[in-house]
């Protein structure tokens, strides 16, 4: 079991760094140790861990979105069909 000790280096102020210990596979170390510069574990796991938070959120967006729409379909439709004819009408008005 290997541990990692993580140093956020967004800022110089000392105020805007956490350190924390984190227990990782050994394979994990590995790869990790193989894409990382010399010393850049830290910047290589805040990069990893912002860009999954960011792909999480945007699935969870894209997620949330789709069952909004299933779930409004019927009255969506309904306001569709309420509308049209006005819409309709206005809109070959404005041909002219």
């Amino acid at each position: 079991m290997y541990y990692i000790v993580i140093m956020n280096k967004l800022s110089i102020e000392s105020s805007k760094f956490n350190r924390i210990n984190v227990t990782l596979p050994k394979e994990t170390i590995y790869l990790l140790d193989k894409v990382s510069e010399k010393g850049g574990r830290s910047r290589l796991i805040n990069s990893a861990v912002r860009f999954y938070v960011n792909e999480i959120g945007k699935t969870n967006i894209k997620k949330n979105l789709q069952e909004g729409a299933v779930k409004r379909k019927e009255r969506d439709l309904a306001l569709a069909e309420d509308w049209f004819h006005v819409e309709s009408e206005t809109w070959q008005n404005n041909r002219k």
